[in-house]
């Protein structure tokens, strides 16, 4: 049996069975009342009867005879017609006298007079008043007993007309006892429960249409599951909604947050929002307009939040035709991103030893060459050469001041790529690298896209000739030390642009309207939050200006440098190309 018929029929039981206790008390309370109604109706006859003075003296006058006369004789006498027109005129069940031994003076029953009353007249003769609930001769009834006063010696006959202890004028000489039918009492008690009874089934049937009213709204709430698959489902939800790397969002269709699991709360870098509403939660914009009436549950769009490239995706929830809300699936891609990056670098430094290997080889016998023939101005001429354009030729000016090896191989790829698209790369003088790069992840990022972000600049600019350069320092003898960036390019500057328009999300250099997921105006931004989560930060040193040169960008990113092996070694003096060029090439000579 389905749980919300187990539940229906339990408030119909419940409603039944506090009908019927409410309606049996009710009958029960009105029956009390009746019969205490005939009780005291029973009392005031009785009482009346027993100070009729007549009655009073007729009573005394047959108490002082010796026995009691035939019940022929009390059938005529005045006492027995007295006690039948009062109980005719009353509509009682009886009006009974008796004398001092409680034998009946008059009865309805004829053949009853002067036998002993069948109920015990003990506490009237003793001069007290009582109401009575039992059974005679007659059936059961309702009534009251009440003494009987002989009547005082001036013959007005007023003893004995109160209540218990009265009388005491006069002794006692006999009772009069009263009684109304119980049947009669069950007739009035029919006629009033005709209402209690309305008043009930009114009650059944208001509970019964409350049980199903809300056996329907139970069922719509929990979308016709019972407790034990309810159950299930929340244990199954927080299991896989905190299991998954995935940020998921649910928003209910009441625009109110349902779920914002762990993950969502870790790549958006928010505390927990469940509970809120959607419309103001502290959230990226891009994520409630995916959830616009006016949006498709396939579009996706990537943003950056908490330092990271996310992947956003709504889709509307729906079980059967109503209306959940919707469902925000939230993807880190920065990972992705950044791996590729070590990949391409880790390819290009592969391919740049391969090829150093054989170049190195090809330069040794042209130099012995040279040696071989007597040529020593022309082999140090050679070694000079060698030394300007670094141990490969990438085509990067003053690539020799660049001393890390992953620096070397990244600018070179990168030198290759703005070759390609007629940009000159070149290392600026002020270029000093002492250490080694222990972070590559996080300055390929942020280099690579100030470099590409430079060359696009280049391309675009109006200058006719088109040159990046790039200058870095590091704190040399440092571990987790800073490095510095300055990337200029040849381009046309900011234009009209304020310097923090260029960090905004959406922000690209390309000439090519965005595609969306394409990843693009995504790169400053992204990079200004990854400099800033380390302490440091990315920005605009000059704007630039129509016709070159173009704007300048400077990124400082502490603790991704390392020490070197040869970090005591004292700087060389000066900081120009020349200096580092006869430096360097000392020391190949000498090797």
């Amino acid at each position: 049996m389905r749980f919300s018929t187990q539940t229906l029929l339990l408030q119909l039981g419940v409603v039944l069975l506090v009908v019927l206790l409410s309606g049996a008390v009710h009958a029960w309370l009105v029956y009390e009342r009746i019969g205490d109604e005939a009780e005291n109706q029973a009392l005031t006859l009785a009482r009346t009867v027993a100070a009729d003075p007549d009655i009073r003296e007729d009573v005394q006058a047959i108490s002082k005879e010796e026995g009691t006369p035939p019940a022929s004789v009390l059938a005529a006498g005045p006492l027995q017609a007295a006690a039948e027109a009062a109980r005719v005129r009353t509509g009682a069940l009886f009006v009974v006298i008796t004398d001092e031994t409680g034998l009946r003076l008059a009865h309805p029953d004829i053949a009853r007079l002067g036998e002993r009353v069948s109920t015990d007249p003990s506490v009237a003769l003793a001069g007290r008043e009582i109401t009575t609930r039992n059974t005679g001769t007659l059936g059961p009834s309702a009534g009251a007993k009440v003494p009987v006063y002989a009547p005082s010696a001036d013959g007005q006959g007023t003893e004995g007309t109160g209540t218990e202890g009265a009388g005491t004028a006069g002794s006692i000489v006999g009772e009069v006892s009263v009684g109304y039918s119980m049947e009669s009492l069950s007739k009035s008690l029919a006629q009033d429960i005709v209402p209690i009874a309305l008043t009930a089934g009114g009650a059944l049937l208001a509970g019964v249409l409350a049980s199903f009213l809300l056996r329907r709204r139970l069922q719509r709430l929990t979308l016709g599951l019972e407790p034990e698959e309810i159950s299930t489902l929340v244990h199954d939800q927080v299991a896989v909604l905190q299991g998954v790397d995935e940020g998921v969002i649910g928003i209910a269709a009441d625009g109110r947050i349902s779920v914002f699991n762990a993950a969502a709360a870790r790549l958006l870098d928010l505390p927990d929002a469940t509970g809120q509403d959607w419309a103001t939660a502290n959230v990226p914009a891009q994520l409630k307009q995916l959830t616009q009436p006016a949006a498709r549950d396939a579009e996706a769009v990537e943003l950056v939040a908490g330092g990271r490239v996310l992947v956003a995706s709504a889709r509307k929830a729906w079980h059967r035709k109503e209306d959940l809300g919707w469902v925000v699936m939230l993807r880190d891609r920065t990972e992705l991103q950044q791996l590729t990056r070590q990949l391409d670098a880790v390819g290009t430094m592969s391919t740049a030893l391969r090829a150093q290997r054989h170049e190195f080889a090809n330069q040794l016998h042209t130099i012995a060459g040279f040696m071989s023939i007597g040529q020593h101005e022309q082999a140090k001429e050679y070694l000079a050469r060698i030394s300007a354009t670094g141990p490969l030729k990438f085509p990067v000016e003053q690539a020799e001041l660049l001393q890390d090896t992953y620096l070397q191989a990244f600018v070179g790829a990168k030198s290759v790529e703005a070759s390609e698209r007629g940009v000159a790369l070149r290392i600026g003088p002020e270029t000093l690298v002492r250490g080694h790069v222990a972070d590559p992840q996080d300055v390929t990022t942020v280099l690579g896209n100030l470099i590409d972000n430079a060359v696009s600049a280049a391309v675009a600019g109006s200058a006719s000739e088109r040159w990046v350069e790039v200058e870095l320092l590091d704190d040399a003898g440092q571990d987790n030390g800073t490095l510095h960036i300055v990337v200029g390019d040849s381009g046309d500057g900011l234009g009209n642009l304020e310097p923090e328009e260029v960090f905004a999300e959406g922000f690209t250099t390309s000439e090519q309207p965005v595609r969306q997921g394409a990843g693009q105006g995504l790169g400053l931004a992204l990079v200004r939050q990854l400099a800033r989560r380390r302490g440091g930060d990315v920005r605009v040193l000059e704007a630039g200006r129509k016709g070159g040169p173009g704007a300048v960008f400077m990124a400082t990113i502490p603790g991704v440098m390392g020490r070197s092996a040869d970090v005591g070694a004292e700087a060389p003096t000066g900081t120009g190309a020349g200096r580092e060029a006869d430096r360097t090439m000392q020391e190949d000579s000498s090797g």
